[in-house]
C-alpha cells in the first residue's frame, strides 16, 4: 500500500511564497514519476508540474517561471513544489500524484492567496 502525504499549504498574500512537500511511503521499489495538480472551487483538477523518473520537469504555462518542482536527493519518491510570486488565481487545493503502473494521490493541501 502506497501513501502520499502532503504538507506546506496555507494562507499567503499575493506576491508571497510557499513550499509544498510530498512524501511517499509504502512498498515502492523504484523511482516514480511524480507531480502536483490543483483544483480550484468549481473547476476541474489541472496539472501544475511534473517530474519524470529521470528528473525531466514539465510545467503548466500559468506557473512557468514562478513554480519549481524538485525531487529529494535522498528520498527519491519525495517531491517539493516551490511556489513564488503567488497570485490569487493560484488559490486551490494542491494534490501530489505518483505515477507508474498505478496512480496514487495524496489527500490534498489548501493554498489560499489573498489579494
Amino acid at each position: 500500500q502506497v501513501q502520499l502525504v502532503e504538507s506546506g499549504g496555507g494562507l499567503v498574500q499575493a506576491g508571497g511564497s510557499l513550499r509544498l512537500s510530498c512524501a511517499a511511503s509504502g512498498s515502492i521499489l523504484s523511482i516514480h514519476p511524480m507531480g502536483w495538480y490543483r483544483q480550484a472551487p468549481g473547476k476541474q483538477r489541472e496539472l501544475v508540474a511534473t517530474i519524470s523518473s529521470t528528473d525531466i520537469t514539465n510545467y503548466a504555462e500559468s506557473v512557468l517561471g514562478r513554480f519549481t518542482i524538485s525531487r529529494d536527493n535522498v528520498q527519491k519518491n519525495s517531491v517539493s513544489l516551490q511556489m513564488n510570486s503567488l497570485k490569487p488565481e493560484d488559490t486551490a487545493v494542491y494534490y501530489c500524484q505518483m505515477g507508474g503502473l498505478y496512480t496514487y494521490w495524496g489527500q490534498g493541501t489548501q493554498v489560499t492567496v489573498s489579494s
